[in-house]
């Protein structure tokens, strides 16, 4: 079955709307048998909705005919008996609830309903899949549309190792010949989720790939041309969970490369200055690692009006933390107010957020760092320059980089593999990332007994752009956006509004007082989650200008 195949289909036809049941038209004798052919799940209750042609008197109450029946469960009570919990709709939208037995009999018969499900509902539901539907939206449907999926079953012929693949609905006779063939072996194809499944006694073994890669997506290292068909492999062991580092190099005029970096990378790495253009991206740092030092690189001329300060060439200011000032509104624009202390050769420096200047981190850590050591004392992402290859390596692509960003760190199942004619020359398989298949064989390892070859691994993995985006897309489907730098206030210019903006905005003064707010409450709803990328928001208020304190050294 391949399941890839079904769920692309299934979502390039979620495009075409939703669609809603076609009430059967046979009744039902009891509660029993409606409830047992139309089971209850998830998606059931609530959805299913019944009449009765005849009065239904259960216990002191009494349900006239006609009258609209909401199953909502299937519940069994204290006296051992199973009832189905319903609603009743009464004349001025008063509810009620009463339990039916299994046992009432009657004429029951199902009711047209407009709650409306996707196509991948309907394929994943095992009660909707046996139903017809309409479409909700379209007045020229036709007659019921009945959805059956088609799977793609993959085959293993005798004596034959290539997969042969053929649809469900061909139609064909099947023998089952189980019993009269005992005796023949099959090649058993194992997609890489599975190999991870077998017992680690059945390590280090040779494997030979059935299914290679349809295309390359995701790999720029070079044992991925050598994943061919009918090729052989020597599978040493799988690990779960290996420790990883995403990382890249910085944007500049050459296209940008991605490795995933393992744990046991032998290189040694320096820390590297990173550079800020503006004062809310020193923010952004500050809030990820505390204690940051930086040096003015662009003189900045000093804007009094909104409390900006000039800046000099070398200056060398700390961050100390996040503050709010408080703004007095005048005719002539926005003033802030700032205290500056000044002791010696330092002083306080406010700069609001919105203050656009160049600025570099001053780092006097000259130390070499491996990447667990970095991993263990700085938090990422951070920027390191290689400042000693990985000797264990052929070719080292990290070596000679200018820069490199470690990202964030991340976890994969491997399975450890190696050419036969390089044993000992060993790379790692991201199972999650490569679909094909492979069978074990019974050729002898390319070794002597009881001389297993000591394995050097590949510790850097050369990746493509779309697999960077692509894993972000994954790990942050549910991830609010990153919040909006602020922006500068422009109160000494004042737009020229149109006659109709103008009379829009007299008609509705609320609209235009949201829209001079909007930018800041926009930064304070960021939602935060757990292993979050994005910045933080900034905190805001209507009457506060917000500034980052420095010490300052001239």
């Amino acid at each position: 079955l391949n399941f890839l195949n079904l769920i692309l289909i299934i979502n390039f036809l979620l495009l075409i709307g939703l669609f809603k049941l076609v009430p059967e038209e046979f009744p039902y004798n009891t509660i029993e048998e409606m409830v047992g052919l139309q089971p209850v799940g998830v998606d059931a209750c609530g959805s299913f909705i019944f009449v009765s042609r005849n009065e239904l008197i259960i216990e002191n109450f009494t349900v006239s005919a006609g009258t609209e029946i909401t199953l909502l469960s299937v519940e069994a009570l204290e006296d051992g008996k199973t009832y189905a919990r319903c609603q009743l709709m009464g004349q001025q939208g008063v509810s009620a609830e009463v339990f039916i037995p299994f046992s009432c009999h009657g004429e029951f018969y199902e009711c047209e309903n407009e709650c409306g499900y996707s196509l991948q509902e309907i394929m994943l539901s095992d009660r909707l899949c046996k139903r017809r539907f309409r479409k909700t939206k379209s007045k020229k449907c036709g007659g019921p549309l009945i959805f059956t999926p088609i799977y793609q079953v993959q085959g293993i012929m005798h004596m034959r190792k290539n997969i042969v693949k053929f649809p469900s609905s061909l139609e064909v006779d099947v023998i089952d010949v189980t019993e009269q063939c005992k005796d023949l072996t099959f090649v058993t194809p194992l997609s890489m989720a599975e190999v991870v499944t077998q017992p680690k006694e059945a390590f280090p073994t040779m494997a030979e790939i059935l299914e290679e890669p349809v295309a390359n997506r995701f790999f720029c290292s070079s044992w991925f041309s050598e994943l061919q068909k009918g090729k052989n492999l020597v599978l040493h062991k799988y690990i779960n969970d290996t420790p990883l580092v995403l990382a890249c190099t910085p944007k500049g005029r050459k296209a940008q490369q991605y490795f995933l970096i393992l744990s046991e990378y032998g290189g040694q790495m320096r820390r590297r200055a990173r550079e800020f253009s503006s004062v809310y991206e020193l923010y952004v740092a500050f809030s990820r690692s505390p204690g940051l030092k930086v040096s003015v690189t662009r003189h900045c001329e000093a804007v009094e009006e909104e409390g900006v300060p000039a800046l000099s060439v070398g200056e060398q200011l700390e961050v100390l933390k996040l503050q709010t000032v408080d703004v007095a509104e005048g005719e002539s624009g926005s003033t802030q107010k700032v205290e500056k202390n000044q002791d010696g050769m330092t002083k306080d420096t406010c700069l609001p957020l919105f203050t656009e200047a160049n600025f570099v981190e001053t780092i006097s850590d000259k130390k070499k760092y491996c990447l667990a050591e970095l991993g263990k004392n700085f938090s990422l992402p951070l920027e390191v320059k290689v400042a000693s290859r990985d000797k264990t390596l052929e070719k080292d692509p990290l070596a000679g980089l200018t820069a490199l960003k470690l990202e964030e760190a991340l976890s994969e199942t491997m399975v450890l593999a190696s050419l036969p004619g390089r044993p000992e020359q060993c790379f790692a398989l991201p199972i999650n990332w490569l679909q094909m298949s492979l069978s074990f064989t019974s050729d002898p390892l390319p070794w002597a007994d009881g001389q297993n070859p000591q394995p050097h691994l590949e510790t850097v993995i050369e990746v493509t752009d779309h697999f960077y985006h692509e894993y972000h897309r994954s790990t942050q489907s549910n991830m609010a956006p990153p919040p909006r730098p602020p922006k500068r206030k422009q109160a000494s210019q004042k737009p020229h509004k149109s006659r109709a903006k103008a009379k829009a905005d007299t008609a509705n003064p609320k609209t235009n007082k949201l829209t001079e707010n909007l930018d800041s409450l926009s930064l304070s709803c960021t939602k935060s989650t757990e292993n979050r990328r994005a910045p933080p928001p900034v905190p805001s208020e209507v009457s506060v200008s917000l500034h980052l304190i420095f010490n300052s050294e001239n």
